[in-house]
């Protein structure tokens, strides 16, 4: 059913039931938006930390507990969690024996696990990655580890989890879970979109008689349509579809999962996983402890999927392990003692970017860079809507929402800096404004501009208390871009932010190369990088999830670099109005405030 819970609340409403419901198993991270395990951590054991978005539950918080994950960090729906959320939920989980982390190949989920991977890194956590890439829909056999994850992280999971509760060691566990999800595949179909939380539509829709074939989980478009199969039908289409990937496995065990998508009746699995069954085992697979129900959902999708992990000797013993968690159990485990009351880790006092978001926007501060910044934000939720619907074209619709509520705490952050308008304290504004912006947004677009926006702020810092002029935010800039490509791996011509962001570069170094002062040619590069963003239009995409629509995705400008184009013209609107002013540097520091 449409979710009646206001968007921004719909995380928090649903983890506080989670974490009540299921405290004799469960507690909530302490300082982030993450559910635990009452028996983590334990000293001298590897964690393992799992994550993604919500809107997928059982995962990614049900599968916590006892001989299941350690911990999951949770974002907003179908949003990555930010980095600072993944490192205060490791801090937490963490038993001195290294941290194990495992998630979908999502961009977002990359980028902000991989940064908060390098701050454990820094502070002497050791950690490893194993990203789930089971779904055949989203990529060439060839190249595997470009697929995305879905419901097959369940088996990657519980893997990870069984060995590192046998006392296995960092690197041993993560073995044996990349080994789970080299062996196993996943393919999927839909019958009907799902609805986000506060809407009343569906996010999509699947015409009557028809399915979508190799749908994601977020409801990115699937390899093509085809007349709808009755539960036995999509049982053949499915086997079919997933044996040729399985190479030799005849003669084989394999753990098997039907998965419901949120909104498919238990009976229809059923009946579609007796078809399964024996197509199986008239291939010569054997299934092993086969498990059909809801495991990775999409909100209330209709549809389901089919996951398969051939299984050696050393898999099948772990994936026997017992088990204990709020949405899975295999074989009966002892209800753990209930702890005693944890304290928060020291390292998570430190406000996040979704407290800041809720702050008092009134309060004054952080000069010209905080009113830039609530200018861009008026922007962007002036459009938050073309926004959406810009990136609903191949993505999930979120892109107007994750910005607003990233660029909300990113304006309430700038404000926390005293007054200043040199580069000093303007960077230093940017600075927090980048670290709120990613952990508020989360997502891709949280981690890119957040790093945009710090990396800016990084290279005015640097200049010291002198004027920001047209030259100097050309050479913040310039280092901006080069951070942005440097994280995402991304390139000019792609149909992303980049190709608004690369003109806006080259034309405010340009201007500033001819002397133009700031307001001037920061105006003169917004142009530009409006033109760029509407000239994208007309470009097919070539990553991400919309590079699978090729020349069908022409037609519609990029949603990233839409909203980047408007930020920087809210931008030169501000600096068009301080223009009369002659730059201010800051205030010099004493030697006693050195």
């Amino acid at each position: 059913m449409p979710s009646t819970t206001d968007a921004a609340a719909f995380k928090s409403a649903w983890v506080e039931g989670l974490v009540t419901s299921y405290s004799r198993l469960v507690a909530p991270v302490p300082d982030a938006h993450g559910v635990m395990s009452t028996g983590s951590p334990e000293p001298g054991r590897v964690a393992v930390v799992i994550g993604g978005g919500c809107g997928h539950y059982p995962a990614f918080a049900g599968l916590v507990g006892p001989g299941l994950v350690d911990a999951a960090v949770i974002g907003d729906v179908f949003t990555s969690p930010s980095a600072e959320q993944v490192y205060r939920t490791a801090r937490a989980v963490d038993g001195g024996a290294g941290v194990l982390f495992s998630y979908g190949n999502y961009a977002g989920d990359v980028m902000h696990f991989g940064l908060a991977a390098r701050r454990l890194a820094a502070e002497g956590v050791d950690s490893r990655t194993v990203l789930v890439t089971d779904d055949v829909a989203s990529g060439s056999a060839e190249d595997t580890g470009a697929r995305r994850g879905v419901a097959g992280g369940f088996f990657v999971y519980r893997i990870a989890a069984a060995a590192a509760a046998r006392g296995y060691d960092l690197d041993g566990v993560a073995r044996v879970a990349a080994r789970a999800n080299a062996m196993t595949r996943t393919f999927g179909a839909a019958f009907g979109g799902c609805t986000l939380p506060g809407q009343n539509e569906p996010l999509f829709t699947v015409p009557a008689q028809t399915m979508e074939l190799g749908l994601g989980i977020h409801g990115e478009p699937g390899l093509r349509r085809a007349p709808a199969q009755d539960p036995a039908g999509l049982a053949d289409v499915l086997v079919d579809t997933l044996l040729p990937e399985l190479g030799e496995a005849a003669g084989k065990r394999a753990a098997v999962l039907l998965n419901g998508l949120g909104r498919t009746p238990y009976e229809d699995l059923f009946i579609c996983y007796s078809r399964v069954h024996r197509r199986l085992a008239g291939a010569g697979v054997s299934p092993h402890r086969p498990e059909v129900g809801e495991f990775v959902t999409s909100l209330d999708m209709a549809g389901l999927s089919l996951s398969v992990m051939i299984l050696d000797d050393e898999l099948a013993d772990l994936y026997g392990d017992p088990c204990q968690s709020p949405a899975f159990t295999a074989t009966p485990a002892a209800e753990p003692a209930v702890p005693e009351p944890r304290t928060a880790p020291a390292a998570a006092a430190a406000p996040s970017g979704a407290a800041l978001a809720g702050a008092d926007h009134a309060a004054q501060g952080g000069g010209v860079a905080a009113e830039a910044l609530a200018a861009a934000l008026a922007a962007v939720e002036a459009d938050e809507q073309e926004l959406g619907r810009l990136d609903a074209v191949a993505g999930d619709g979120d892109h107007g929402q994750g910005m607003v509520r990233g660029l909300r705490a990113a304006v309430a952050a700038a404000r926390t800096c005293e007054e200043g308008d040199g580069a000093e304290s303007a960077g230093r504004a940017l600075l927090l404004a980048g670290t709120a912006l990613a952990d508020a947004a989360g997502g891709a677009s949280g981690a890119l501009y957040g790093l945009l926006l710090a990396e800016m702020g990084g290279a005015l810092v640097e200049a010291g208390p002198v004027p920001v002029t047209a030259e100097l935010a050309a050479t913040a800039v310039g280092a901006a871009f080069d951070a942005v490509c440097e994280l995402g791996g991304g390139a000019v011509g792609e149909k992303t932010m980049l190709d608004a962001l690369a003109p806006f570069r080259d034309v405010l170094a340009e201007r500033a190369r001819s002397g133009a002062v700031l307001a001037d040619a920061w105006s003169a590069a917004a142009a530009a990088a409006t033109d760029a963003a509407r000239a994208t239009a007309d470009m097919p995409a070539k990553r991400g999830r919309a590079a699978r629509l090729g020349e069908r995705g022409k037609g519609h400008a990029d949603a990233g670099a839409t909203s980047l184009a408007l930020m920087a013209r809210a931008a030169a609107e501000v600096l068009g109005e301080h223009r009369s002013a002659p730059p201010v540097p800051d205030a010099a520091p004493t030697e006693e405030g050195r």
